[in-house]
């Protein structure tokens, strides 16, 4: 959400990436720069089959550039713009974004921004989770404050997307685990019967 994404070729290993591009006006802005190096170093941390891969990070004519696992398919998003999922694709799914997430908590790193968006689904039917811009490393942090301009986004107040926060998120309260928890549950409700809860 943060950069322009291309498709590219890593020729040292004669392989296609996810080019994730930093706009050079973004990068000027320290709380966006700081974002996109928060989200390679704490996903970079992570080996998990379900967590998108990060394979490089670097700067090249002054502009800050991920390159990462390239995925053919399509966001959760995406999907739920058809309707709601099958049963039986709704555990397959939740399962593997659970195990992922059980790998980000083992390790010390809660994700803060577990929504439809930010989880892919792969051309082969898997589930790959995305974008740590916002995770949280360490001991749970006090309030703080969001510049980001992104749509959905609850600025200046708390980090996250409003429609996928925990309550104790919401309120600027320092979060853990459960956060994620909870909000995984908001998206497994959403694959099941294509809305978000007190929607219509």
């Amino acid at each position: 959400g943060m950069g322009a994404v291309y498709k590219a070729r890593q020729k040292n290993l004669n392989r296609i990436v996810a080019l994730n591009i930093l706009p050079v006006e973004a990068g000027a802005d320290e709380h966006f720069a700081e974002r996109f190096q928060r989200e390679a170093q704490t996903a970079s941390a992570l080996n998990h089959p379900h967590i998108c891969t990060i394979y490089d990070i670097g700067e090249q004519d002054g502009r800050s550039f991920i390159a990462m696992e390239y995925l053919e398919g399509a966001t959760l998003k995406d999907r739920l713009a058809a309707g709601p999922l099958a049963l039986e694709t709704v555990l397959r799914l939740g399962i593997q974004i659970a195990d992922a997430l059980d790998a980000a908590h083992s390790a010390n790193i809660i994700h803060r921004d577990i929504k439809p968006a930010n989880i892919f689904i792969s051309a082969r039917g898997h589930a790959k989770l995305l974008d740590f811009g916002l995770a949280q490393m360490g001991a749970p942090r006090p309030r703080e404050a969001d510049p980001t301009t992104a749509a959905g986004t609850l600025q200046g107040v708390v980090m996250g997307t409003v429609a996928y926060m925990a309550p104790e998120q919401a309120r600027g309260e320092a979060v853990d685990h459960r956060a994620d928890l909870y909000t995984v549950g908001l998206v497994l409700y959403e694959m099941a019967k294509g809305t978000r809860p007190g929607t219509a």
